[in-house]
């Protein structure tokens, strides 16, 4: 496997003074699926077009497989990309739709045929091949669009927000379709989406852009417990932000004064210097327990008060008041009594190896 298979080396796009893409630099491994991740605006799709060569760098270089695409056209790349709207042609059926990108193949019509039938085969399409798009659902659509995009056998796909127009049950459903499919045909998935549960739980790794640079670039479990700067915890799930500030270092070690709550020794995985104002904690809702009755068995213990419940069927969210922390922390839990909780007065307890020590940057 070629781990640097595609190479993103100083990459800058500007339209007019807006620095759409920002000096950006990384790499995707060669059978990867790789998420770019990001709100409205922050550079992921232009980064992704710069890939497929509808966009050409302001400055920097793109490598794809050992060669420099910068320059090539998008027909010369060894890339083809799925669009949010499939793109497809309303006046041909299925297998028309399938064939249109290989009519200049010269392909023999035995050829084609095994072609056609491999990809409806990868996309469980067999039989839809004379339907024309109004005969087809979404999930069905967004398929033909894959089909279309497989058949010319790429070496990298790419997918710009594919799943956004379907609803949340076929959506969910894609999203593990979508994961096997590229598993079973073992290319390079480069995926665009502002939506971080699906970039979460599909990808290998995960690029998160913002203001149009690279902010973290990890595996979805590291960038959802690890997290490098306060972007990139908020951005991913929910979490608790409280305002801290570093003492004295203790190896890998810190002690930190948190709010009102008091001093504590926490890990310091992003190395902050001591004594130092501007930082903070968070701490995501799961990682913190609920009781009606005191907690004996975690290393921050307080008492709060219960002024907002929130039932989500598989998933309850709380929101507790502790005297002296500014905001209402947000606590959730699989499991909830509400009869423990008549009175709204409630136990909460917090491991400190789960709390994450950030700085304001």
């Amino acid at each position: 496997m070629n781990k640097n298979f595609i190479e993103i080396k100083n990459v800058s796009k500007y339209f007019g003074n807006v620095k759409a893409v920002d000096d950006v630099s990384f790499s995707i491994n060669q059978g990867e699926f790789f998420s770019l991740l990001g709100p409205s605006g922050c550079g992921k799709t232009t980064l992704l077009r710069l890939l497929a060569g509808f966009e050409h760098p302001s400055k920097g270089q793109v490598f794809i497989d050992g060669s420099e695409v910068t320059s090539v056209a998008p027909n010369l790349r060894p890339t083809n990309m799925v669009f949010q709207n499939y793109a497809i042609f309303p006046h041909l059926n299925v297998r028309k739709n399938i064939e249109f990108g290989m009519r200049k193949e010269n392909l023999t019509k035995e050829e084609m045929e095994d072609r056609v039938g491999e990809v409806l085969n990868l996309v469980k399409l067999q039989g839809y091949e004379e339907r024309y798009s109004n005969q087809l659902s979404g999930g069905q659509r967004q398929r033909v669009a894959l089909a279309r995009a497989l058949i010319k056998r790429p070496k990298v796909l790419l997918l710009d927000e594919p799943l956004g127009a379907l609803d949340k049950k076929l959506r969910d459903e894609m999203q593990i379709e979508l994961r096997n499919l590229q598993k079973q045909v073992g290319i390079t998935f480069v995926f665009v989406t502002h939506d971080q549960g699906e970039s979460i739980s599909m990808s290998d790794r995960v690029a998160v852009m913002n203001e149009g640079k690279i902010k973290q670039i990890s595996e979805p479990h590291d960038l959802y417990y690890n997290p490098q700067n306060i972007f990139v915890s908020d951005f991913i799930g929910t979490t608790n932000f409280l305002s801290a500030q570093t003492l004295s270092k203790d190896g890998d070690l810190i002690y930190v004064s948190i709010e009102n709550i008091g001093q504590f020794k926490l890990n310091n995985k992003l190395s902050i210097g001591e004594n130092t104002n501007d930082v903070t904690c968070s701490i995501r809702p799961e990682s913190i327990e609920l009781s009606s009755e005191p907690i004996q068995n975690k290393e921050l213990k307080m008492h709060g008060k219960i002024v907002n419940t929130s039932y989500y069927g598989e998933l309850t969210t709380f929101h507790v008041v502790i005297e002296g922390i500014k905001n209402p922390l947000i606590v959730s839990s699989q499991r909830y009594d509400h009869k423990s909780f008549l009175s709204n007065n409630c136990y909460i307890g917090i491991n400190l190896e789960d709390i994450n020590l950030l700085t304001n940057e």
